[in-house]
């Protein structure tokens, strides 16, 4: 396993919080793909559990479910999982940022640069080749009723002030 991958998995597994999982994402994509956008913002909101998240071509928006991430957190207490669900959507949704519209060039791109940063056997791959929702199998998600609560700013998501794709 290169130092690369090390590097990679330690990050993932002490993250702390959506800007730190997001950082992986920005520097894993751009060395993957070269390709980098600044100016992101995140917001939580309570959507129906088959939508992990959701970016609107043509905004600096990721929006992602707050409520399927309270459903990951509390059946699993592994950080390693929580973070890697975490870093496969906001994984999925910076590629739509980037321009990557269509999900059947997505999705491959997903478990592209997972693979390329943390290996073949890491849980992001596993989520990849499956889909973020197959940790959750087994469990009556569907039956679940999302509360409704205002829409939440992820504060200090992204560190740096410029505006631009690069």
């Amino acid at each position: 396993m290169s130092s690369e991958v090390e590097k990679h998995r330690r990050r993932l597994d002490e993250a702390k919080g959506f800007g730190e999982v997001y950082e992986i994402v920005k520097e894993t994509v751009k060395r993957s793909l070269g390709k980098y956008r600044a100016g992101m913002m995140l917001f939580l909101e309570d959507l129906p559990l088959q939508v992990g998240a959701y970016h609107s071509v043509g905004t600096n928006n990721i929006i992602m479910n707050r409520s399927l991430i309270q459903i990951v957190e509390t059946a699993t207490k592994s950080r390693r999982v929580i973070n890697s669900f975490i870093y496969s959507i906001l994984l999925h949704e910076y590629l739509h940022a980037l321009g990557y519209i269509r999900e059947s060039v997505v999705r491959p791109l997903v478990y592209k640069i997972s693979k390329e940063s943390f290996g073949g056997d890491h849980t992001t791959i596993y989520m990849a080749r499956r889909g973020p929702w197959s940790i959750l199998r087994g469990l009556p998600v569907d039956e679940l009723e999302a509360p409704k609560r205002l829409i939440e700013v992820v504060k200090d998501f992204e560190k740096t002030d410029q505006r631009y794709i690069v």
